[in-house]
């Protein structure tokens, strides 16, 4: 019997037509693309056979070089060689505090460009420029249209990263199917996804250790269900920072305080070499500047623990997050290439009380899961499986006070959309801004802000009667559109949040780290600002029923109303909260008062010119 293939309606122009997808691991030290051909994953090699490129762009004033090409210039001409550009990715000058040989260009606050032999070049076109090498790797290997690709990207990217790893997609022509978490890429790689036949939740955790960024996520597979429960990260720790270390304790052995830009980068070379070397050798030499150090494997574990015990701490928070012990994980799996060292697996094994799972070449992995995604994405396969990412850091805007309401929690399951109603704090008023931040404290000044836009036309009412429903949506790349529409008009506006640059390292520590640590304080705080909005609410109001009914009270009943008025205004000033309540409560015996009289003056208002018979028909009636 024959068998015909189909598709989805609307997938493919011809019945028979198979659509080719690509995953692609655009890594910070290296990177590479697969696809899945008859079924099975595989990643691409190019023309010698390799199939990892170097994350690497040699630009020059006539033909540049790329991956294996340029490896030669890091140390020949490094102001010109483009290394680790993941890490400059979506951040801005200001935010680039390490060390590196190269000349940036442009304003502190906005992604820098480098200054290079081909003129100026930002991280998101040389990101295109390695893109465009994966890009003609697969076309030539696999000799057909390419319909789109999964790109990944570690989970722990802000808003602003995700959409420089996107533009650069784009530049470098390609139509960007998801932006999937590597680590959530690995999980699909190994198959994770496919234990259906087990009646009980299982709990993953995939250590994700390459060489410019760490991220560790835990995940749930239940009935069908693939889910991130919690993630946690480190935008700017991983395999270069290892190196780093070693480098310097070289110079320390050699007595030497500076390098010159050749002089670093050799030294950087040598050190990844060394530490590559350690996982077969007990111990190895570093020839540098004429000399030879031997490194072995015990200094080589105290070198880098201070790096490797920052990955443990994020561990153990994520399992915190999640709300599981140890006995609840399954399995670990490792994945980067930074993992295949002895010393980070048996950190892993030693913390999680198991032997980590690393079957699949630990370097090929995160690409091997993109293409099973791509795969899925535009109709080739259905497994039944679903995959849930989640948001990183918690997402809000702004309300009175400098208060953060939270729309989106962090390590919510995206795509996701939340919906929340608010209000107009003054009569008449015709505007409200929409400040959205992005953070897990209380307050907008300790979080970060991703952006502005007003809402205009809003039809002038009292203070609290107009209804502005605002809409936050994440798509499933873990990007960020934000919208604002006022009920009765229909007026609306909206922003696609995509900042100029991303988190610092320090930004990210302190949105997430300081969350848990102040989290009393924060409690206070808002419990300060809360009761400090409501009385100024208070104060306004009572103000504006002076204007038109003071005459109701006499000189001695205003004097008092005035002075626990002029009161409160002045303890609104402080920080005490015990203060301003009891400020409250003293002015509220006041402005009780008049409020009684108030009424019963509208009552004998609304009663007046009535006569008894129009009373006696309206009963009959």
């Amino acid at each position: 019997m024959a068998l015909l293939q189909i598709a989805e309606p609307g997938q493919s122009s011809a019945p028979h037509e198979h659509r080719v997808a690509i995953g692609i691991d655009l890594g910070t030290t290296h990177s590479l693309v697969a696809t899945v051909r008859s079924g099975q994953a595989k990643v691409l090699q190019d023309e010698h056979g390799r199939v990892l490129l170097p994350s690497i762009v040699h630009y020059a004033k006539e033909q540049n070089a790329y991956g294996e090409e340029a490896k030669p210039f890091v140390t020949r001409d490094p102001k010109n060689t483009i290394v680790s550009v993941k890490r400059f990715m979506g951040r801005s000058k200001a935010d680039i505090k390490f060390q590196h040989p190269y000349e940036l260009v442009g304003a502190d606050n906005e992604m820098p460009a480098f200054q290079t032999n081909a003129g100026p070049k930002t991280p998101v076109e040389i990101s295109a420029d390695i893109l465009k090498q994966l890009k003609l790797r697969a076309e030539d290997s696999i000799q057909q249209p390419i319909t789109g690709a999964v790109i990944t990207v570690p989970a722990y990217f802000d808003e602003a990263q995700r959409q420089a790893t996107r533009d650069a997609a784009q530049l470098a022509g390609l139509n960007v199917l998801r932006l999937l978490n590597e680590p959530t890429a690995a999980a699909v790689a190994y198959g994770l996804d496919q234990e259906t036949n087990l009646s009980t939740d299982r709990n993953y955790v995939i250590y994700d250790l390459g060489g410019g960024t760490f991220d560790v996520s835990i995940l749930r597979f239940s009935q069908g269900v693939f889910e991130v429960l919690a993630t946690g990260g480190h935008t700017a720790l991983g395999g270069d920072d290892l190196d780093r270390l070693i480098v310097k304790w070289a110079k320390k052995q050699l007595n030497l305080d500076e390098l010159d830009d050749a002089e670093h980068a050799h030294f950087m070379v040598t050190a990844r070499k060394a530490k590559e070397q350690l996982s077969e050798q007990a111990q190895v030499q570093l020839h540098l500047l004429d000399q030879v150090i031997t490194l072995n494997r015990p200094t080589f574990e105290s070198i880098i623990q201070v790096a490797l015990e920052r990955t443990i701490t994020v561990c153990k928070r994520v399992l915190r997050d999640a709300k599981l012990e140890l006995s609840d994980i399954q399995n670990v799996v490792l994945v980067g290439g930074s993992t295949r060292s002895y010393a980070v697996q048996n950190v892993v094994a030693e913390v999680f009380q198991q032997e980590p799972l690393c079957t699949i070449n630990p370097d090929e992995v995160v690409a091997i899961g993109a293409a099973i995604t791509a795969n899925q994405l535009v109709g080739n396969s259905q497994d039944g499986s679903l995959l849930l990412d989640v948001t990183p850091l918690s997402l809000g805007l702004e309300t009175m006070g400098g208060l953060v309401e939270r729309l989106i929690s962090r390590n919510t399951a995206i795509p996701v959309a939340r919906r929340q109603e608010f209000t107009t704090y003054q009569d008449g008023q015709s505007a409200m801004l929409i400040h959205v931040v992005q953070g897990e404290r209380d307050l907008v000044e300790h979080c970060r802000s991703l952006g502005r836009f007003v809402l205009r036309g809003i039809p002038p009412m009292t203070a609290g009667q107009a209804r502005i429903e605002v809409t936050f949506q994440v798509d499933a790349d873990g990007l960020l559109a934000v919208s604002a529409r006022e009920t009765t008009s229909g007026v609306e506006a909206h922003i696609d949040i995509k900042p100029s640059y991303g988190l610092s390292d320090t930004d990210m520590e302190r949105l997430l780290l300081e969350g848990f640590q102040h989290a009393e304080e924060d409690k206070q705080l808002r419990h300060l600002q809360e009761t400090k909005v409501e009385a100024q609410r208070e104060l306004e109001a009572l103000t504006q029923a002076l204007k038109t009914d003071a005459n109701l009270l006499n000189d001695t009943q205003l004097s008092e109303l005035q002075q626990a008025q002029q009161k409160l205004a002045d303890q609104l000033q402080g920080q005490d909260l015990q203060a301003i309540e009891q400020a409250v409560n003293q002015l509220k015996v006041h402005s009780d008062a008049f409020a009684a009289l108030r009424m019963n003056r509208h009552i004998d208002h609304a009663l007046k010119g009535t006569k008894l018979d129009d009373w006696s028909n309206s009963t009959s009636e």
